[in-house]
């Protein structure tokens, strides 16, 4: 059983565990029994699908590959392969750094993995995935790539340009995943707003939303990583009028300031952001707005800065995360810029930044507080049930708790909550 049984690691973003799950599919198809858990790996062959987007995720999948290295060289396994977003960027490095991997892949090619264990790869199956999340919600991942040259991501680099997959085959996938008990779709590209510009000279994001909350079964539509400039209106619509469509929009606006926006290449103004937030909660009412944010970036004055910080409290985003700079080399501002920010300013500037955040989410989590909401229950944990309102995204956002008491809840399924209680984040509720 053990020689039949091949570890899936993914480390990254939900665009890697997608390609991972179709893998998976595949590997089963195969005649493989499959397990998706780094922390406890049950067979003789091993694929650890890489993250490269900053330093801290290379770090962490190049940490991983040795650790698999090691077990391999100590007879605990027979084969190891490497795919993904680091493999895809430095193919030739790794294999010469680390030779007890057999054999490195890039991001696309994963399916040479299935040749060199003898096995075929099904073309009928291309929309099929094993689910690695709980079989109630998945990942849609709608296109590939991203035409953007924002001055310090190395994503273009890796990923090459923006490649729309057909509506048609999205469309069928959702029909599929729906058959298997999928209520709740995280819709996710590397930059969602340019879909379609490449295969219907349009961008047709709205009308495929609008499709994809056609089919019934699709309970939430959740969206995620839209750019700011160039934004299509019609999406305010279709999240206005669509119940299905959850009122969230995961949007990257990484600075404010006009200084910072430039050398980022943002191709978007501080005035133009403004007016995009204040367009989203008039035309979508009682939207939560997820943003990411970036500090440290070559250039950032102190006065930046302090013009960062009163954005965040000005917009009082629902949700928002935020990273330091780190130098990527080829992009834009690996060669333009030098990175002088020291390493602690950068840390310091994190924290003070996500510090007025916690405040800023404690008082709009308090402020819920005696509201009823519809919420997805996800999993037990302890003495708690563990569900998410549509707008809350697995793995990134807050939760709503629920005592177990008496009454039994069953994973997957939708329950009103009247929130009772909350902290910095969560909430806590009770079934109505």
């Amino acid at each position: 059983m053990k020689r039949k049984t091949i570890d899936i690691i993914t480390l990254g973003c939900s665009k890697n565990l997608v390609d991972s799950e179709h893998l998976m599919r595949q590997l089963e198809e195969a005649g493989y029994h499959v397990t998706h858990d780094a922390q406890h790996p049950k067979g003789q062959i091993a694929v650890i699908n890489t993250c490269g987007f900053i330093g801290d995720a290379k770090e962490e999948s190049i940490n991983m590959i040795l650790e698999f290295a090691q077990a391999k060289e100590e007879g605990g396994l027979e084969k190891l392969y490497v795919m993904g977003c680091l493999s895809e960027r430095y193919l030739k490095e790794l294999a010469i750094e680390i030779p007890q991997v057999d054999k490195f892949y890039g991001k696309f090619n994963w399916k040479e993995l299935l040749q060199d264990l003898g096995k075929a790869y099904h073309d009928e199956l291309h929309i099929e995935r094993t689910l690695t999340t709980p079989k109630h919600y998945a990942y849609l991942k709608i296109s590939e790539g991203c035409d953007r040259k924002c001055s310090y991501c190395a994503i273009p680099i890796i990923t090459g340009k923006h490649v729309s997959r057909p509506m048609e085959e999205i469309l069928d996938e959702v029909r599929y995943l729906v058959a298997g008990g999928v209520k709740e779709f995280q819709v996710i590209a590397q930059e969602l707003t340019y879909y379609g510009v490449d295969l219907y000279k349009k961008q047709m994001l709205p009308e495929l939303i609008e499709r994809i909350s056609d089919i019934p079964g699709v309970e939430w539509i959740r969206l995620h990583y839209a750019y700011p400039a160039h934004f299509p209106e019609d999406l305010f619509r279709v999240m206005r009028e669509r119940p299905n469509v959850c009122k969230y929009m995961d949007i990257a606006l990484q600075h404010i300031s006009d200084n910072m926006l430039g050398k980022m290449r943002r191709h978007v103004t501080k005035a133009e952001t403004y007016q995009l937030i204040e367009r989203f909660r008039k035309e979508v009412p009682g939207i939560h707005l997820r943003t990411t944010l970036m500090v440290g970036h070559p250039g950032e004055t102190e006065a930046d800065f302090e013009e960062l910080k009163e954005f965040v409290r000005k917009a009082r985003f629902d949700r928002m995360g935020a990273f330091a700079y780190s130098e990527e080399e080829g992009t834009y501002a690996a060669a333009t810029y030098e990175d002088v920010i020291p390493r602690e300013v950068k840390q310091a500037r994190l924290d003070e930044l996500m510090a007025i955040q916690q405040g800023i989410s404690a008082e709009l989590s308090a402020a819920k507080v005696g509201k009823r909401m519809k919420v997805i229950i996800d999993r037990l944990e302890g003495d708690y049930y563990v569900g998410r309102t549509e707008f809350d995204s697995p793995e990134v956002d807050p939760e709503v708790l629920i005592e177990c008491e008496d009454e039994t809840l069953h994973i997957g399924n939708f329950y009103q909550v009247e929130v009772i209680n909350s902290d910095d984040f969560d909430l806590f509720g009770r079934i109505i």
